[in-house]
């Protein structure tokens, strides 16, 4: 069972689980308990989860699909769960740093989860990315080689060296299928994470650039926490 989004062919929910999806979750990563937890006849008695239906307002097909994604119906989407569901138009998982950067950027209230709310700007964050991705795909392979990519960092802004350009295309790139022939290029999901991490970068330089020459002077502790703060 696969639900494939409208936007693009090349990125999907897909939820693990192929049980049809007939039970409603609560919202927000809530859930509701059937009563009190405790100790009854000298064993533990777990809270029991009390299935709702969708928040007011909400999109039934975008319920659907969150309902689909918690497959341990807890009422919220923890990354193996949002790994499990995302794949790439090879049908390949998601890189999981790419989903933890998603979970990290989206998981406001920082409960180490995603709720429906959080679900719902998720879905629409990876649907832009979708249609980016398509846009610069021109040959339509699933894949962006180094010519697409320095051609969508250049429209978002980032005139990248044809050095530093291909660094990026030899982090990013996923390896070869079996072990033969020349990588097939980055998927949208790592050209997602490569996005961003240029802008992060990017972003965090101007900072410490305040003349604006392309110039910083910054110690050890500053690069450290400017690097490992990228994605």
């Amino acid at each position: 069972m696969s639900l494939h989004h409208s936007a693009s062919h090349h990125s999907q929910y897909r939820p693990h689980s192929a049980r049809p999806i007939n039970q409603s979750i609560s919202y927000g990563g809530q859930p509701g308990y059937g009563g009190q937890s405790g100790y009854s006849g000298g064993q533990y008695a777990p809270p029991q989860y009390v299935p709702q239906g969708p928040p007011p307002g909400a999109d039934p097909q975008l319920w659907q699909w969150f309902s689909a994604v918690d497959t341990d119906r807890s009422g919220a989407i923890t990354v193996n769960e949002l790994q499990a569901a995302l794949v790439n138009g090879n049908w390949t998982r998601f890189d999981l740093d790419t989903v933890k950067m998603l979970m990290n950027i989206f998981d406001t209230d920082r409960s180490g989860t995603i709720g429906f709310a959080e679900f719902a700007g998720l879905w629409k964050y990876v649907a832009d990315w979708q249609n980016v991705f398509k846009h610069f795909d021109r040959d339509h392979s699933g894949s962006i080689d180094g010519l697409e990519l320095a051609q969508a960092l250049r429209s978002f802004g980032y005139n990248l060296s044809p050095t530093i350009l291909a660094l990026v295309e030899q982090k990013y790139a996923s390896g070869p299928t079996g072990g033969y022939g020349p990588p097939p290029g980055i998927t949208f999901d790592r050209f997602v994470r490569a996005c961003v991490v240029v802008k992060t970068l990017s972003e965090a330089f101007q900072q410490q650039d305040s003349d604006r020459d392309g110039w910083i002077t910054i110690n050890y502790e500053q690069f450290m926490k400017i690097v490992l703060a990228a994605p």
